[in-house]
């Protein structure tokens, strides 16, 4: 189900997060295509960053990823819409977090996106707290995950 992300994947990647729908349920606003080829040039270049592709019978349904930012080692991931509610996001990011083993991982999610908040807590997250960044409309949760 997870793999690494090969060179086409990102085309995939650009066009489900193209999907107003998706940007407003994360709550994040998609980039143009210069702009997000150079994202996933930074993600895939940077040997901190782990990312891979999700797979589903033999289809691209999205991406998972982890970072450090902050001094924190943060997971996030994106399932194109087409794919939702099919517990492919709990699946894959059960097989991530065990592949992953550095502890603690963290995540942040949009308030009202409550079927990722319900698949980190699935998968072992705590839900630690809240954040509003600042002159942003959107306030985060928290969640944080301890054991391996």
């Amino acid at each position: 189900m997870l793999r690494t992300v090969e060179l086409d994947d990102i085309e995939i990647f650009y066009t489900q997060e193209a999907d107003p729908v998706a940007n407003a349920m994360a709550a994040f606003p998609a980039r143009d295509r210069t702009a997000h080829a150079a994202h996933w040039q930074k993600v895939l270049a940077h040997d901190s960053n782990v990312a891979r592709t999700i797979v589903e019978q033999g289809q691209v349904v999205g991406y998972i990823g982890s970072w450090d930012a902050d001094g924190q080692r943060l997971v996030g991931y994106w399932i194109g819409r087409d794919h939702w509610g099919r517990g492919i996001a709990t699946r894959a990011l059960a097989d991530f977090v065990a592949e992953i083993t550095e502890r603690p991982l963290h995540a942040c999610v949009a308030e009202h996106n409550r079927a990722s908040i319900r698949v980190l807590v699935k998968c072992g997250f705590d839900i630690v707290g809240t954040h509003q960044p600042s002159g942003e409309p959107i306030r985060e949760i928290l969640l944080r995950l301890d054991a391996p």
